[in-house]
């Protein structure tokens, strides 16, 4: 099918400006697209495939090398001044989320290594990339290994190959584009770090926009070519435009006024090291040269700030990128008044009003006839109820009479502190490589080798394939029936589901704090293990599951800053619930293993006895976390761990460092 043209996108200006300037300076370091589902953020890349200008190759080499400057480690090479060359678009290669290493990296062909004993190299992605533009849609969900390869070819500007015997060095320069729904999860810290801008895009919310992309949605798949033609020439323009750009860019001069400016926004943003102002200071030359500039302004430096830096400000991990704005303008605005050569912004008008007004006797103080001027006092009666039932001394009230308290404020976790590691003690098949539980996966350490399940997948197993191939007997060395694939070991990511007691035995404030510390330290940890995560509370007489299982570590720091107290122990509905997650997910993913975390002391106030239970959650590996507290313990969550063959673990024993916190 015809590709969307560019130019007919509607909307999303900034992501179209990232894109471009990405195009005009490879150097700036790629784009990060976050957006919620349906924002056109993988047609607007795909899009940009016909825009970049094309390379010049040598002819006949599968790495794209330039002839004005190959690469002396081509594999392919070493290419002869003056070799043939030829011109070819450039690529925009799509790195899948599901794809393996070798395919990645290229690797090297077994079966004509072993039966004709060639050292015979097929490149991978990295390789196909090159001088080009790599794609990767839910570079959230790329796996861990994956993304390391990612990092190491883009800090390296090389994919570096070493499998099987053979050394492999090539050129891997290209353009990185990611596109990621945050709902899913964050990628790594490290991999966002490599983007060089990030940009957030939304769905229209004017009416007239909406229709507008309806109309072209419908007319595109009405007649593909007769609407990229109808385009045609503003690609072409925009193409040139590009093209000019990129050739305009190494005269683009950066004065050291502005280069000034754009450490002090860096240093008033607080960003780590030294790669923001690199990347600003590339973005900013590449606007003017974009605009036709031959000098960066102050404006090309905004701007660029705006693309550059917001995402490179995570101080803690479960931080979302993009959450600072107001503190980037204030930097922008700070750095532009240390400037002697720019006007003081004006100062913003005071609140209230326009302009300065009088203030008489009686401003902002409350009068004898109602509440203070400038506004009414809310209304107590639209305040939500507490739980927690009435306090010592409140004034009685009748039971038809709705009770104007206000709630509490829910508790605040602390700081959070590196728990014990929690591992599910049977290795699984490793369905999804992770940090947290053994399993069988494509990398780790070698324990073993098995005849492969059709096409070999993983790396293969040399002393076994020679093995076979001598029991066989046969004259030829190997046949393809006598491969074997190498058995690994490693790690792999779980389901973790927390059930959390949110009645009233846990609603001391105190004690709340620490629990929901210990719980926010386990969502992290979770975080750098590369778990799903669920949550489940359980209050008064029900639970509720406040988290559907999900990638997004965020929406679960989130649900537990708001999660409030009181109310009854319904225990055996929090298992039950549990019990009907887990066994939703397994159908969804059954390759996927939960480890469920049961906080609670144990109690149990409403419902039937949480021991009944047991038999929902056979074969789940569980950990209950006990947080009774007191100099009279009764001993019921051990006692319902005994009933789930859980291990049980001391709220207070939860920190591998011995720091959580203690409960009065």
């Amino acid at each position: 099918m015809t590709p969307y043209p560019f130019s007919a996108v509607v909307g999303l200006d900034d992501l179209r400006l990232a894109l471009l300037l990405t195009a005009v300076s490879p150097a700036v370091g790629g784009v990060l697209v976050r957006g919620e589902k349906g924002t056109a953020k993988s047609t607007v890349v795909r899009a940009l495939a016909a825009l970049l200008p094309e390379v010049d190759v040598v002819r006949g080499c599968r790495f794209a090398c330039d002839p004005a400057a190959p690469d002396p480690q081509c594999p392919d090479g070493p290419h002869e001044p003056g070799a043939p060359h030829g011109h070819r678009p450039a690529t925009l290669v799509e790195l899948p989320v599901g794809a393996t290493e070798d395919r990645v990296v290229g690797t090297l062909d077994i079966q004509r290594a072993l039966s004709d004993g060639v050292k015979a190299y097929e490149p991978g992605l990295l390789a196909a990339a090159h001088r080009g533009a790599l794609y990767v849609d839910e570079v959230n969900l790329l796996p861990d290994h994956l993304v390391d390869l990612l990092l190491d070819a883009a800090a390296m500007g090389r994919a570096h190959v070493e499998r099987d015997g053979v050394s492999v060095k090539h050129a891997a320069r290209f353009l990185l584009v990611g596109t990621m729904n945050p709902e899913e999860g964050e990628p790594r810290p490290q991999l966002v770090d490599r983007f060089g801008l990030v940009v957030t895009v939304a769905a229209p919310r004017d009416a007239g926009q909406r229709a507008e992309v309806v109309r072209r949605r419908l007319a595109y798949e009405a007649g593909p070519g007769a609407f990229a033609a109808r385009f045609a020439g503003e690609e072409q323009a925009l193409a040139a435009r590009i093209r000019a750009a990129r050739t305009a860019v190494p005269s683009v001069r950066l004065p050291d006024a502005e280069l000034d400016r754009i450490a002090r926004v860096c240093l008033a943003y607080g960003v780590d090291g030294m790669r923001a102002d690199i990347v600003v200071a590339r973005c900013a030359v590449a606007l003017a040269a974009w605009h036709g500039r031959d000098r960066v302004t102050a404006e090309d430096v905004r701007d660029a700030a705006r693309l550059a830096l917001p995402h490179r400000r995570r101080k803690d991990p479960l931080d979302p990128p993009g959450t600072d704005e107001q503190r980037l303008e204030e930097a922008l605005d700070q750095a532009a008044a240390e400037d002697p050569d720019d006007d003081p912004p004006p100062p913003p008008p005071p609140p209230g009003g326009d302009g300065p007004r009088d203030e008489g006797p009686g401003d902002g103080q409350r009068n004898s006839d109602g509440p203070r001027d400038g506004g009414d006092a809310p209304q107590a009666a639209d305040t939500p109820r507490s739980d927690d039932g009435p306090r010592a001394g409140d004034a009685p009230t009748s039971d038809d009479a709705p009770d104007k308290r206000p709630a509490p404020a829910p508790a605040s976790p602390g700081q959070a502190y590196r728990p014990r590691a929690l591992r599910i003690s049977a290795r699984g098949e490793g369905g999804h490589t992770g940090r947290r539980s053994p399993a069988f996966a494509r990398r780790g350490r070698v324990v073993g080798s098995r005849v492969p399940r059709g096409r070999l997948r993983g790396a293969p197993h040399l002393p076994a394939t020679l093995r076979a191939a001598i029991h066989r007997g046969a004259d030829r060395l190997v046949l393809p029936s006598d491969l074997r694939e190498a058995v690994h070991v490693g790690r792999e990511a779980n389901l973790v589901l927390f059930v959390v007691d949110a009645s009233g035995s846990m609603a001391a404030r105190k004690r709340m704090t620490v629990v929901k510390t210990a719980v926010l330290s386990l969502l992290r940890d979770a975080y750098q293990r590369r778990d799903r995560i669920g949550m489940i509370t359980f209050r008064g007489s029900s639970a509720e599951q406040v988290l559907p299982p999900t990638s997004s570590h965020e929406v679960g720091v989130l649900r537990l800053a708001a999660l409030r107290t009181g109310g009854r122990t319904p225990l055996a509905a929090g298992l039950r619930t549990a019990a009907t997650t887990i066994a939703a997910e397994r159908r969804r993913d059954p390759r996927r293993r939960p480890l469920l975390i049961v906080v609670t002391d144990g109690r149990a106030t409403s419902g039937p006895d949480p021991v009944t239970l047991a038999p929902a959650l056979a074969g789940v590996a569980t950990v209950v976390v006990d947080c009774e507290s007191g100099p009279v313990r009764l001993g019921l969550a051990r006692r319902l761990a005994a009933a789930l063959q859980a291990d049980v673990m001391p709220l207070d024993a939860l920190s591998a460092t011995g720091a959580t916190g203690r409960a009065a």
